[in-house]
């Protein structure tokens, strides 16, 4: 795995936060027919709902608790599933603890075109409040990680989403948006 593709794993890691005892329960997706997009517009709808899902399911990890990695698992497919499934389980079994929330700040239509079975957002996410934590409480968070990230999140279709769509590949993005 590449330098970047490992600081791209640790970016999206960052975005998970602990919420314990009486956090609600995160929403995931049902299994219902793959929505038909018409528009350019109602494809990059359903990614922003995708994608601010993700974040909130990932907001919702509990690295002490892999029964709430699953919600996380159902919002994503492809290189962002195997990802989240290795930093988590890595997570869990190092005993390093997440604390914070991270916070979508700015989400933008990159690309797209018809039949969208594939979409790209660009998007600001602030991991200014997330910590990761060793097992002795020892922050372990690289003290020159930028608090907001440029990201681009590519979506994939699928029928086991709600939406209609997965997150498949999250990666640091370099120009627009500028965060």
């Amino acid at each position: 795995m590449s330098p970047r593709r490992i600081a791209v794993a640790l970016i999206a890691a960052c975005a998970v936060a602990v919420l314990t005892g009486c956090a609600p329960a995160a929403h995931a997706p049902t299994q219902t027919p793959t929505p038909t997009f018409t528009s350019e517009a109602q494809a990059f709808q359903a990614a922003e709902e995708t994608y601010r899902a993700y974040v909130d399911a990932l907001n919702h990890v509990d690295t002490r608790r892999p029964a709430t990695f699953e919600d996380v698992y159902k919002w994503a497919t492809g290189t962002a599933k195997a990802s989240d499934k290795k930093v988590l389980t890595g997570y869990h079994s190092s005993g390093t603890r997440i604390s914070g929330e991270s916070v979508v700040t700015v989400v933008i239509p990159a690309s797209t075109s018809a039949p969208f079975s594939s979409v790209e957002l660009a998007a600001c996410l602030d991991v200014s409040a997330i910590q990761l934590l060793d097992p002795s409480g020892k922050s372990v968070v690289n003290p020159e990680r930028p608090e907001i990230q440029s990201i681009s999140v590519t979506l994939d279709r699928s029928s086991s989403s709600r939406t209609g769509l997965l997150v498949s590949n999250i990666f640091a993005r370099e120009g627009a948006p500028s965060c």
